[in-house]
């Protein structure tokens, strides 16, 4: 089921790219109205959805799933990515 829109109504997604390092290796958030979606794409594991109703749910998602030594620029880009994040 859809949500319901009025003739001549847009549907407007605004979409954030936080990272992309190639073709297969990104990261984006897609808002959908009240829902922030979180759209990862790797070419270990394919796609992976996570779907938040909040930004500071989104956020604490974030600071745990970045963490600087698990991260090839360390904590200059974990910080980079952070603040991406936060400006959505």
């Amino acid at each position: 089921m859809g949500t319901k829109r009025q003739r001549g109504e847009i549907a407007v997604i605004k979409k954030v790219q936080i990272y992309k390092r190639d073709k297969y290796n990104m990261l984006t958030v897609e808002v959908q109205g009240k829902s922030l979606v979180v759209r990862e794409i790797s070419d270990a594991w394919g796609e992976e959805c996570h779907t938040f109703l909040s930004r500071p749910e989104m956020l604490a998602w974030a600071e745990s799933r970045f963490q600087a030594d698990r991260l090839e620029g360390g904590e200059a880009e974990r910080e980079a990515i952070l603040e991406k994040f936060r400006s959505i």
